[in-house]
Formats: C-alpha cells, sequence, structure tokens
C-alpha cells in the first residue's frame, strides 16, 4: 500500500441532527453553504479536500502550518456568514494509507477524534501536529492538556488554539513565497545551521543561536547586505543556487553545529549563489570557551571573499559587545530560542525570561540578556513597565550600540509615554546599527506613519519589502495605515486584498472604510471574522496598537469600528 506523511484536516458540524429535525431542507442548504466555505479556504492554503461524509469535510495539506492557517480562515469565513460556532476543528500529523483520492488509517481516525472534543468554533491540533508549527505558528495556544479517547490506547496531549499570532520579530508568514529577488552586489545569506544533537540535548537552541550572530555582526560590515533571519530561515532546506536567486545574494552560507561537553564541533561551507560551487569549506572543533573567537574569524572570511578584501578597522567596528562569560552566552541562547517561538504557548515567554535571567547573573555586564528579557517580559501579565525602562537603560548603557536594545527603547517611548521625540532617535539608531533589518526598517516605517508622515513610512517599506521577500504580514500591513492615514481609501482596500492573509488590523481598518461607505452589513462581516480570530477582542487594542500623533484620527475610528461590532471594554467586560 501506498502511504504517505500528510497533516490532516477535519471540520464537522454542530448539532446537525437537530437542525435536521426542524427543519431539513434548510439544514441541508446551511450546511453546504458551510462546507463550501471551508473547501474555499482549503484550497487557497494549499490544501485537498478528500473526503466528505454528509456534515463533515476531511483535507490534507503538505505543510501542517498550512493546514493550521486554512482552519483559521474557514472560521472566520463562516463567522463573516454568521456562523462563527457552526463547525469544529480537528488537525493531526500522522503517516496516512492513500487509497486512490481517499486517505486512511489511525491517522484519520485520531484526527476525527481530536475533533469531535472541540467545543463548537473551537480548532483542536494534537502535539505530533502541534510540534511542526510551534516555531512558525500562526496563532497562539491554550496549555497543553491529556485526553483519553475511544479506541486509542495511549492519552494523546492536545492543544487548544486561542488567538492568531499578532506581531513579533521573528515571526515568519512566508508572504511572497514565488518571489525572485534582483540580485545585489556584495551580498550573503546565512542560513540557519543544522544540529546534529546529543542523545539527551536539543542543541536546536546553539545552531539558530550562532547563525543569528553571524548575522547580526555580518550585517554591521559597511556595504555588506547580509539576507534577514526571516528570509533565510523560509529557504533553509533549498539549495545554494534556489537560496541565491530566492535571496538576490551572491554567496550562501551554510554549516552544522554539534556541542560535546565542553568542545565544539563546527562545519561551515561558503558556496557561490549562481554556480552552487563551494567557495570554501572548514571543519573546526574547539574549546566552547573559543566560540566566540571561531565565530570572529568566520565573520572575517566570508567578509574578505565577498569583498575580495577587508580592513581590520571595518571587522572591528562590526563585533558586536561580547559576553564576559561563555556560561551567560549559552543561557542567552536558550532564551533567545524561547523568545523566537513567541505566544505560541504563553509559557514560551515566562522561560525565556528565567534563562534571561540567568545570563544576567552570570555576566552582569552582559547588554543583550537585559534588553531581550524586557522584550520577552513585555509579553506577559504581569510585566512592569517602569522595571523595563530602568532595565533597557542598563542594555543601552553597557552597550550603546545595541540595536535591539534601542528598538526597544523606541518602543517604549512611543506606548508607554508618547513621546515621539524621544522615540524617533532611538527608531532611527536601531535603523543606523541593523542596517539590513527589514524587520527594525519596517518598525520605523510605523513609526513614521503616526508621527504624520506616511509618505516617510510607505518609502521605508518599500525599502524593506524589497530587502526581504518573506517580510512578515504585520509589517505589510503598515502600507494600510498609511492608506488610510492619507485619505487614500480605495488603494488601502486593494493593499489589503493583496495580503497573504487578514489579519486583526486589515479587517479593522476595512470595517471602518465600509462604515465610512455606508456599508454597514460588509462592516459587521469583517468585524465577525475578526473576533472569531480573537474573542477578546474590544475596541482597547486600537487604542492600544493604532498609536497616531494625531489623535483625531483614533477618535474618528473607534466610534466606527464599536458600531460595526468590535465590542467595548465596558460592553465585554459586563
Amino acid at each position: 500500500m501506498e502511504r504517505r506523511l500528510a497533516a490532516i484536516f477535519m471540520a464537522d458540524a454542530v448539532s446537525s441532527t437537530a437542525a435536521m429535525e426542524q427543519d431539513e431542507e434548510r439544514a441541508v442548504i446551511d450546511i453546504a453553504s458551510r462546507l463550501k466555505a471551508i473547501k474555499t479556504a482549503v484550497e487557497s492554503n494549499k490544501g485537498r479536500v478528500f473526503n466528505k461524509a454528509g456534515d463533515s469535510i476531511l483535507a490534507e495539506f503538505s505543510s501542517p502550518r498550512n493546514a493550521m492557517l486554512a482552519a483559521l480562515e474557514s472560521r472566520a469565513r463562516l463567522a463573516a456568514q454568521g456562523d462563527v460556532n457552526a463547525m469544529r476543528y480537528g488537525l493531526h500529523l500522522a503517516d496516512v494509507i492513500v487509497d486512490g483520492e481517499d486517505l486512511l488509517g489511525d491517522g484519520v481516525n485520531l484526527t476525527a477524534r481530536i475533533q469531535s472534543d472541540a467545543a463548537p468554533g473551537d480548532i483542536l491540533v494534537s502535539d505530533a501536529f502541534f510540534s511542526q508549527v510551534r516555531r512558525a505558528s500562526p496563532c497562539k495556544f491554550d496549555p497543553p492538556v491529556q485526553r483519553q479517547f475511544k479506541g486509542i490506547s495511549d492519552p494523546i496531549t492536545v492543544y487548544r488554539v486561542r488567538e492568531r499570532m499578532g506581531a513579533h520579530l521573528y515571526q515568519s508568514d512566508a508572504a511572497r513565497p514565488d518571489v525572485t529577488a534582483k540580485r545585489r552586489p556584495n551580498s550573503v545569506a546565512v542560513v540557519p545551521f543544522r544540529t546534529s544533537s546529543s542523545a539527551d540535548e536539543d542543541q536546536t537552541f546553539l545552531a539558530d543561536g550562532l547563525a543569528e550572530d553571524l548575522i547580526l555582526e555580518l550585517s554591521r560590515v559597511q556595504g555588506l547586505f547580509v539576507v534577514s533571519r526571516t528570509a533565510a530561515n523560509e529557504l533553509r532546506y533549498r539549495d545554494p543556487v534556489e537560496i541565491g536567486r530566492k535571496a538576490g545574494v551572491g554567496f550562501v552560507l551554510t554549516g552544522s553545529v554539534r556541542k560535546l561537553g565542553n568542545r565544539i564541533r563546527f562545519s561551515v561551507s561558503l558556496y557561490n549563489g549562481d554556480t552552487g560551487a563551494v567557495v570554501w569549506s572548514d571543519r573546526i572543533q574547539r574549546d566552547f570557551l573559543e566560540l566566540l573567537d571561531m565565530l570572529d574569524d568566520v565573520v572575517v572570511r566570508v567578509a574578505s571573499t565577498v569583498f575580495g578584501r577587508i580592513e581590520q578597522a571595518e571587522i572591528q567596528a562590526a563585533k558586536l559587545k561580547r559576553p564576559e562569560s561563555m556560561t551567560a552566552y549559552e543561557y542567552y541562547l536558550r532564551g533567545m530560542d524561547l523568545h523566537r517561538m513567541g505566544g505560541v504557548t504563553i509559557e514560551n515567554y515566562r522561560e525565556a525570561v528565567e534563562w534571561f535571567d540567568r545570563a544576567i547573573a552570570e555576566d552582569k555586564s552582559f547588554s543583550r540578556g537585559y534588553s531581550m528579557k524586557v522584550c520577552s517580559a513585555s509579553n506577559l501579565d504581569d510585566f512592569d513597565f517602569d522595571t523595563g525602562q530602568r532595565m533597557i537603560e542598563t542594555a543601552l548603557r553597557l552597550d550603546p550600540e545595541d540595536a535591539d536594545a534601542h528598538r526597544i527603547m523606541g518602543n517604549m517611548q512611543l506606548r508607554m509615554h508618547r513621546d515621539f521625540d524621544k522615540a524617533q532617535i532611538h527608531y532611527e539608531r536601531a535603523m543606523e546599527l541593523a542596517p539590513n533589518n527589514a524587520h527594525i526598517i519596517g518598525l520605523v516605517a510605523a513609526f513614521h506613519i503616526f508621527n504624520g508622515d506616511p509618505e516617510k513610512g510607505l518609502e521605508l517599506l518599500e525599502r524593506a519589502e524589497t530587502m526581504d521577500p518573506f517580510i512578515p504580514v504585520w509589517i505589510l500591513e503598515n502600507r494600510i495605515r498609511a492608506y488610510f492615514s492619507m485619505g487614500k481609501f480605495d488603494d488601502m482596500l486593494a493593499w489589503a486584498s493583496k495580503l497573504p492573509f487578514q489579519t486583526r488590523c486589515s479587517r479593522i481598518y476595512r470595517a471602518v472604510v465600509s462604515m465610512k461607505h455606508g456599508d454597514v452589513e460588509r462592516a459587521r462581516q469583517l468585524i465577525a471574522a475578526t473576533l472569531a480570530d480573537d474573542p477578546s477582542l474590544t475596541s482597547e487594542f486600537i487604542r492600544m496598537q493604532e498609536l497616531y500623533r494625531d489623535e483625531k484620527i483614533m477618535a474618528e475610528m473607534l466610534p466606527l469600528a464599536e458600531s460595526a461590532g468590535l465590542p467595548s471594554p465596558a460592553n465585554a467586560s459586563g
């Protein structure tokens, strides 16, 4: 029998038997309408429907992340039709038997069991499925729970989708996967390293962390273009020629790393992005304490190869401030690994903060431990802004050239104090220190839009999108804000329709414009779809996120969004 690994998606109608008893013809029409909307969502996310059984639908995906997006889109489409709790969803990753166009096996049966355990409107996923999306999830999950399903011998760990993921620095949406970037001179992509883990330890934190530090340090070399971490991560499993073509770079750096006790084994190769030929390759084994010196050597070799030669002063200027303790550096990398997974589960942030605390305890002069602790902790309910600001001030005092510390301080000045002038100083400095960081450029673009200069914001967004073909949707959506603030509502709607998927921001702005045009029904549909993604959402989200200096814009948006059905905080709590 033919078998294959597949992400299995199942949606089933809620209370269809009761609906049939009340009005059979109406129920049949309603279910057909829902299944049609779900089929559209499945196909728009590169899935295939392989079975329909009355009031349910089964689909397969080669990508678990696409299956997740299809479930979110299905729920939003039904919410726009007024059917937000009409279906329940189950997702699982399994080895299945291929029977013509159909798929069979225990994996399909377990998907059905998981789906049947979901509450109306809920999406449940298995632990096997979750493990594949936890580093690139488009949504947040509640803590895992164990379930014992009929006919399944072992307990199954399941996760419930809580809400769609918001803006997160390391979140990738693969927004433009088919793009081919224009070749840039003096350019390189650093692909996340592979890891050969020891039997008892996952070393992904080390492999990804080292690649990220190489990206940061190389991007500080004057005149060298380095592909963003987001784009490099999306291309990590492609061959060097395809990476060179899609990322528009002349060179591709790949490698692997393994830590064995106090020793580290490091293999690294630089490829020609046009031909795929190996330019140079090296295998290094050293004491872990010499790791950062080893990274410095790689930076020099890469830069020298790309430029032909490079001055020592340029290399010194590019160096990141190093920790005095390698134990602190390892703790920092572990914290960063959890931080990259963001709010997929809230425990990621809590555990990241704990690792950053340990890094600080080991080395109180390591600035990045402070700045990234604040970045993680700011996502927790018990975050204290005053303490966070003092910690960022400490980070900047220890290392005035920490781009992330400037980025975070800019955020705090804008969000805590609405001090646009101080925020601009830190945002602009962050962009100077990280000229190849499309995320920071996108953040600075949003600042200029909020500050009343949407033309400057659009100019920076164009630059960020050119630099990073896989730039996340939460950066792309800033164009919506720019066009709205300029009164270019048709351009705004056109751009919103081009997004890879709709977000809270895009739907709220579209709803506001629909209200301005008198299309109340469409506005209500958009807000209903938004609430399907995030049932706890209120108009306070607009107050917190849409930080326009011109308060008349906020004063216009809030009543229109609330009139379209977005709850006010008072109504939501009541």
